[in-house]
């Protein structure tokens, strides 16, 4: 499932003229079914216990592909290279069977300004025979652009002020290269330390979407199956690191943070939702 040709075209087509607004398309993906196999891995690699129920950031797997078919696309005002993912949001409304077919749809919205450029939403939906079951948002920045709309910067979660650290993370160098395995998520950024510096990394740096599920997976079996999980990306997270996590119970939900010795890589709540 790598997304490779996409991302190749849309590094060709980075060059040039762009629509100064977001496509009016909607990216659909009826009848999908999930493979078990590349369940079962997906949660090896970020740590959750195998299980026919899916992990609640896995439809974002689902989606990403649409995501980027989307932003791949000269109709679209930002380019995808140098897109930075600086937010992102999941919505579970119940429990999502490995065996039941899954429509997928993606399309953009909120197309804005940024303190630091312009930024836009990404928006996944997941239904199962007509019944919602999964919503995402996902936020990407691109530095330094132009969006025809002022905005404000995306509200992050705040850091828990002085809990104790929950586990230490030793996180290996290659676990860009096995998210991008498992994700399809193949941007150059993640996979080896020479691409990494093209793009001004001084070392291959993780997916967020892998730092956003292996924190959640810390929190397996004491969670809603219907929750909201919203998180906020920092400081990127290096590879190698080593780095903590930290998660305080809030009321009937969860305050979440990982943080090295440079700063904060993710914070996040995670609440049930009726």
């Amino acid at each position: 499932m790598s997304l490779a040709p996409l991302y190749l075209k849309a590094a060709v087509g980075a060059v040039g003229p762009r629509s100064s607004t977001l496509p009016d398309t909607e990216l659909v993906r009826g009848a999908t079914t999930v493979d078990r196999a590349h369940l079962a891995e997906y949660a090896r690699v970020c740590g959750f216990r195998n299980s026919d129920a899916l992990p609640p950031t896995y439809p974002h797997l689902l989606a990403f592909g649409l995501q980027v078919e989307l932003m791949a696309g000269r109709d679209f005002p930002l380019p995808l290279p140098g897109l930075v993912h600086v937010g992102n949001s999941i919505t579970v409304h119940r429990r999502i069977d490995a065996a039941e077919q899954l429509r997928v749809a993606v399309h953009a919205e909120r197309f804005t300004g940024h303190p630091r450029g312009a930024q836009v939403d990404l928006v996944a939906a997941v239904d199962v025979e007509g019944e919602r079951v999964w919503d995402g948002r996902s936020t990407y920045l691109a530095r330094g652009a132009h969006a025809p709309a002022a905005g404000e910067a995306r509200t992050a979660p705040a850091e828990i002020a002085d809990g104790p650290v929950s586990a230490v993370w030793r996180v290996a160098g290659d676990t860009g290269r096995r998210y991008a395995a498992v994700s399809g998520d193949v941007n150059p950024i993640h996979l080896h330390p020479l691409t990494a510096r093209a793009f001004g990394f001084p070392r291959a740096i993780a997916h967020g979407m892998w730092t956003a599920a292996r924190a959640l997976a810390a929190l397996q079996g004491r969670l809603s199956e219907a929750l909201t999980y919203d998180v906020a990306f920092g400081r990127p997270l290096l590879l190698p690191s080593t780095v903590r996590l930290r998660t305080r119970r809030t009321g009937d939900g969860w305050g979440v943070d990982v943080h090295g010795t440079k700063g904060t890589h993710l914070t996040a709540t995670v609440l049930p939702t009726s």
